[in-house]
């Protein structure tokens, strides 16, 4: 009874003895080691970890599935609407912007600078020194209008006449052949128009080459002086000159002058066309 006692104790100090021992890696056979098993509490944190992050991970492809099933739709819808509408017609929103458009560029089209006051008389001031005036290219001069150069000086439209219908008797050949226009704005209604230019004239043959600076001062659209400034030089007068007294002479010897040449060309008397 003794020795039965003491087998079973010995039994279980040996089976308390392996379970309380720790664990030591097993040495295979072949002399690789193997790890201990697992847990069971290791085991069961790694599943469910794994389980977790696929179950996101099908939340999430169910989620982008979702997405992109309601965008795919929602194209679907719109491009379907848009064939609904027939071809050629337009809502009214897209048909007014249209015509804004359109009246903005016939804006753009049909917009023109303003005209100068040269522009209307250039092309007469061209006919003058080109001996081919008619009646009408002196229409550009006031009544009262005056014009002046180194040899004649003349008051009126009469006189203005006489003067350039005279320049077709002294010179075979005249004409401007080139120039340049600058046009300042004095005041309401007065300008100021600088031609500086290239004459051309032929005298018994022989060809005269002169540069000149036109000046024309205009009120309300009408010449009211006009001056010609040979070599760009200024006319002698009493104010362009030193002495008073040589001012007077030079303007009298050019009144002279056009009241002669006045008195040949028939006091402006306009030639037969």
């Amino acid at each position: 009874m003794k020795l039965r006692r003491s087998c079973i104790l010995l039994l279980v100090v040996m089976r308390a003895r392996r379970l309380t021992r720790p664990q030591m890696d097993i040495i295979s056979p072949r002399g690789t080691r193997r790890s201990t098993p697992m847990s069971l509490e290791h085991l069961s944190s790694s599943s469910s970890s794994s389980s977790s992050s696929v179950f996101a991970n099908n939340n999430q492809q169910l989620l982008f599935s979702t997405l992109h099933s309601k965008s795919s739709h929602y194209k679907l819808s719109q491009s379907k609407m848009q064939d609904k509408i027939p071809k050629g017609e337009e809502t009214e929103e897209e048909t007014m912007k249209d015509q804004m458009r359109e009246g903005y560029c016939k804006e753009a089209c049909d917009y023109k600078a303003p005209k100068r006051v040269s522009d209307n008389i250039i092309p007469h001031i061209l006919n003058l020194y080109a001996s081919c005036a008619t009646p009408q290219d002196f229409d550009i001069y006031a009544p009262h209008a005056t014009f002046e150069d180194p040899l004649m000086r003349a008051h009126g439209v009469k006189q203005i006449k006489s003067a350039f219908y005279s320049i077709g008797k002294v010179f075979s050949e005249s004409k401007i052949v080139d120039y340049s226009i600058q046009e300042n704005v004095l005041s309401q209604g007065k300008t100021e128009i600088l031609i500086d230019n290239k004459q051309y004239y032929k005298f018994l043959g022989k060809d005269i080459n002169m540069i000149s600076l036109i000046k024309l001062y205009t009120e309300d659209g009408k010449i009211v002086r006009h001056e010609d400034w040979w070599d760009k030089k200024p006319i002698w007068n009493r104010e362009t000159v030193s002495l008073p007294f040589v001012g007077r002479i030079t303007e009298a010897t050019r009144r002279a002058s056009m009241m002669a040449t006045h008195a040949l060309m028939s006091f402006g008397k306009d030639p037969n066309m």
